[in-house]
């Protein structure tokens, strides 16, 4: 399962990290601002003279013209935009490609739950499920970590999972690791100890826990393997 991202993709050089959403990248012989779709810090991949992928955006109103989506990594091209994932999950639903949610004939985006908005809800008559999708870009030694930043609003996620767990929903976290090196999953406890100790908590309330690959290639993101998650 793969999606196709559109629009015309360059090479270039990264510079340095203006802001949390902002990098200055080197385009041919032009010094460009360009959008970084990640909330994360991304230090192992973001180092000055790394090869950076980049797409033009022709919407009127940006400030920028480019958006960063992909940084040569360790042999591979390793996808930042966190956008992607969610995307690439849906797709994978609709056409059958995740075993852990087939039998669905109801895909509803961005669900409302007790205040809290999910990525999808999944209905089959009176059987409903919440699954929320979490973008990883970070490997250490075979290892995908999340977060690579301290999230308030993941840690939110898991307490809220476990709640519609308890009031009878299926409820499901999954991690979409936007590189093709990672062997097993674990939560980022050094950087984020409380959303660690908020999935395991999960995990033990019956929120279940996935984690796949994917690999990033010209335009086209691809659905890896399913990945060992260790709590």
């Amino acid at each position: 399962m793969s999606i196709k991202i559109s629009g015309r993709i360059v090479e270039g050089k990264f510079k340095a990290r203006l802001t949390r959403f902002s990098v200055c990248v080197q385009l041919d012989e032009k010094t460009e601002v360009c959008f970084l779709p990640n909330p994360g810090r991304l230090e192992e991949l973001l180092v000055p003279g790394v090869t950076v992928i980049v797409k033009e955006m022709v919407k009127s109103g940006r400030k920028t013209s480019y958006d960063i989506i992909g940084v040569c990594h360790s042999g591979q091209i390793v996808s930042v935009d966190s956008r992607l994932p969610n995307e690439l999950v849906f797709e994978a639903l609709r056409n059958g490609k995740l075993p852990e949610f087939v039998g669905y004939s109801v895909i509803r985006r961005e669900p409302v739950y007790n205040h809290t908005r999910f990525d999808f809800l999944l209905a089959e008559n009176d059987i409903k499920c919440f699954l929320e999708v979490k973008s990883c870009t970070l490997v250490r030694n075979g290892v995908a970590m999340f977060p690579d930043a301290p999230t308030k609003r993941g840690t939110k996620h898991m307490i809220e999972l476990i709640k519609a767990k308890g009031e009878g929903y299926r409820a499901s976290v999954l991690f979409i690791i936007q590189r093709v090196d990672a062997k097993i999953f674990m939560p980022n406890d050094k950087m984020d100890p409380a959303f660690g100790t908020a999935l395991r908590h999960a995990s033990k309330r019956g929120v279940e826990v996935y984690a796949y690959s994917s690999r990033f290639f010209g335009n086209i993101l691809m659905l890896g393997e399913k990945i060992n998650v260790v709590l």
